[in-house]
């Protein structure tokens, strides 16, 4: 015997998600930094002879400044830069500082936004000539958190939900069920999808100021902050959204208005066209994230982009199809013919296809290795993520399995005879013995119609407006009952409509998981800010070759001359903890300055030459500008190496550099 969801089931599985949500989003805390402070002149920790006169920081990419974004402060707490932040080249940025600086304990502190949209914020301390005691408090600021931080979470979550609910409820119409055009749940759910994610647009455009600034709720309606906003590319991002949105209410309109009165052959001329027009302006939806978020900046953009835009496209379609499934199974008013139930099972199969491909590429470009599965915090989002995608697999599979057995509800002459007794209001012996639930509700409104029609006649109650209404209330409970008996006749069918609802309520807790993926720092960058970290503590200690005691780390720096109008500068290898089997290699090639050195190729070469022992050959990955590393480089034993650095400057101009180190 089938069971039926009943509202207090529904409102606990609701409540349920909910809390999920909540969980989720709660444990987001405040957005990770995106952008990683790979370098300072002066390091973190130094002691120098004498003031310097600007202050320059290095991040993994490109960030925005504003006139408070770098600032430096006295023993005291007075700040004693001079001037504004500025760009000196690529990922550096330089702070001038005022003349005739007292020894002592400074404070560096920063907060900028990286190229990815996400702020980001931190503080070290130098000195000049000798250490001293400090009034301020050297602790990495918190940007992105408090109320703004939740509630520009929550309008991140929104978005999204209400991307893929109205893009994938208006696909799902198109391409799967087109007589949906006319079913008012749907067009609910479509255009409830819309409004979602114009009023998270409009949110997040007031919040992004506060949000990446001072943190404080009353700076959310600051015109000049929000003036600011939309000249940078986040807010150019979301500006174009709302644009694009207004493109897509056109379209939402077309969809439920002329399109559902033509007749079925006029639609098929229309289809096309629609198909057309809705995947330009979702593309474009699609895109407001791809160019100002993690897809913009780091390895790769012009093909992260474009798979970008793909991937979010693939949810759409998969989980937005998906809820406008569920509302066809529970709400609307006549069975959804199992025919469209097979398409979107197609389209679903080749969402997860496309979803698949383009996953493994994203977790290729922002983990860069196995360790930051397990290292990382993104890492092991993203671990939960892949499960509560094969769960999500899982179930889909079910509901194919489902779907292969599906039947219409009823057959046409079934249907047929069924409205005739509902139109007349009278019942059979038949009819009273069907079983099920929802048959006895069936056979208790009829029941009453009857009666009512029985008094109504009796009493000459038919010029009686109330009575006349009542009547037409009870025979539309008949029709309602009889509609939803044969909706749930096929067993298959409400197998069915139980995976759906499985599926559905494990999207909204990937969804979930997805949001707060995307405010969470990569695991390339967390990986190589803790390596930058560790290689500028060691060299600080020395400008040529040391060795460090406690940890082991060796610092090898050689200047090199590849020729040309620009070939000179200067490479430092890190050997760390430079003993017998496993280490982990930093290059840095820098120009004479100090600045960093973009060359296109670095290799290594390592010799024992007393055992007769290589070259073994390294070629390390490149992480950002003049930084190259490579991971478990393998010293086979303890000697003295000779280290080889080849310095690539163009396509014609190298040199071969070399040291001896003292290695195991």
């Amino acid at each position: 015997m089938t069971q039926t969801i009943t509202p207090r089931r529904m409102r606990t599985l609701v409540l349920l998600c909910l809390t999920v949500i909540g969980v989720l989003l709660a444990g987001a805390g405040p957005a990770s930094a995106h952008a990683a402070l790979t370098g300072s002149d002066p390091a973190q920790g130094v002691v120098v002879d004498k003031a310097p006169s600007q202050v320059t920081l290095t991040f993994s990419e490109k960030v925005a400044t504003s006139d408070d974004s770098l600032r430096v402060l006295d023993p005291k707490g007075k700040r004693v830069d001079a001037a504004k932040p500025s760009n000196v080249s690529g990922t550096s940025y330089a702070v001038q500082l005022k003349s005739g600086l007292p020894d002592g304990t400074y404070t560096v502190s920063w907060q900028v936004v990286s190229a990815d949209s996400h702020p980001v914020a931190g503080a070290f301390t130098f000195s000049i000539g000798a250490p001293s005691t400090t009034s301020v408090k050297v602790v990495g600021q918190e940007v992105g958190g408090g109320v703004v931080g939740w509630l520009y979470g929550f309008g991140r979550y929104m978005s999204y939900a209400g991307f893929i609910v109205m893009v994938g409820g208006a696909a799902f119409v198109l391409a799967c069920w087109q007589r949906g055009s006319g079913v008012r749940p749907l067009q609910r759910l479509v255009v409830s999808g819309w409004l979602s994610l114009t009023a998270a647009t409009l949110l997040l455009l007031l919040l992004r100021g506060s949000y990446t600034s001072s943190g404080k709720v009353g700076d959310i309606f600051d015109l000049g902050l929000l003036g600011q906003v939309l000249q940078t590319k986040t807010g150019a991002a979301l500006v174009s959204r709302l644009l694009l949105l207004a493109a897509a209410a056109l379209f939402i309109a077309v969809l439920f208005g002329a399109y559902d009165k033509r007749e079925d052959e006029e639609k098929r001329d229309l289809t096309f066209g629609l198909a057309i027009g809705g995947f330009v302006v979702s593309a474009g939806l699609a895109a407001s994230w791809a160019m100002a978020e993690h897809a913009s900046t780091g390895l790769q953009p012009g093909i992260a982009m474009p798979v970008d835009v793909v991937h979010l496209l693939a949810v759409a379609a998969w989980l937005g199809g998906l809820c406008a499934l569920l509302v066809a199974l529970y709400r609307s008013p006549t069975p959804i013919e199992s025919g469209a139930v097979r398409r979107f099972s197609q389209v679903a199969f080749g969402s997860v296809l496309a979803l698949v491909a383009t996953g493994i590429y994203q977790s290729w470009r922002q983990l860069g290795s196995w360790s930051a599965f397990t290292d990382t915090s993104y890492g092991q989002l993203l671990l939960v993520k892949i499960g509560l995608v094969c769960v999500l697999v899982g179930i889909a599979w079910m509901s194919r399995r489902w779907t292969a057995q599906l039947a219409d509800a009823a057959p046409a002459e079934t249907r047929q005879r069924e409205k005739a007794h509902v139109g007349t209001g009278s019942t059979t012996a038949e009819d009273t013995a069907a079983k099920g639930s929802t048959t006895a509700e069936v056979t208790a409104a009829k029941g009453s119609a009857e009666g009512e029609e029985t008094a109504a006649g009796g009493s000459g109650a038919s010029g009686d407006p109330e009575r006349a209404a009542q009547l037409a209330r009870q025979q539309a409970a008949v029709a309602t009952a009889e509609k939803k008996r044969l909706r749930d006749a096929d067993p298959h069918r409400f197998g069915l409509r139980r995976s759906v609802l499985a599926e559905a309520g494990v999207a909204v807790a990937l969804l979930a998981v997805t949001t707060v993926l995307t405010q969470t720092e990569p695991g390339r960058t967390e990986q190589d800010a803790k390596a930058a970290t560790a290689s500028s503590s060691s060299s600080s200690s020395s400008t040529s070759s040391s060795s460090d005691a406690s940890s082991g780390a060796l610092t090898l720096t050689m200047p090199f001359d590849t020729g040309g109008t620009d070939g000179k500068g200067v490479v430092s290898v890190d050997f760390d903890p430079a003993r017998v089997g496993g280490n982990e290699l930093h290059v840095y090639v820098t120009r004479p300055n100090g600045r960093a050195f973009d060359v296109p190729e670095v290799k290594l070469a390592l010799t024992l030459e007393a055992r007769k022992i290589g070259p073994l050959p390294i070629t390390p990955d490149r992480v950002t500008t003049g930084h190259w590393t490579a991971t478990n480089v393998q010293i086979p034993m303890a000697g003295d190496w000779k280290v080889a650095v080849t310095v690539r400057s163009s396509d014609i101009d190298q040199v071969t550099v070399s040291k001896n180190a003292q290695i195991g």
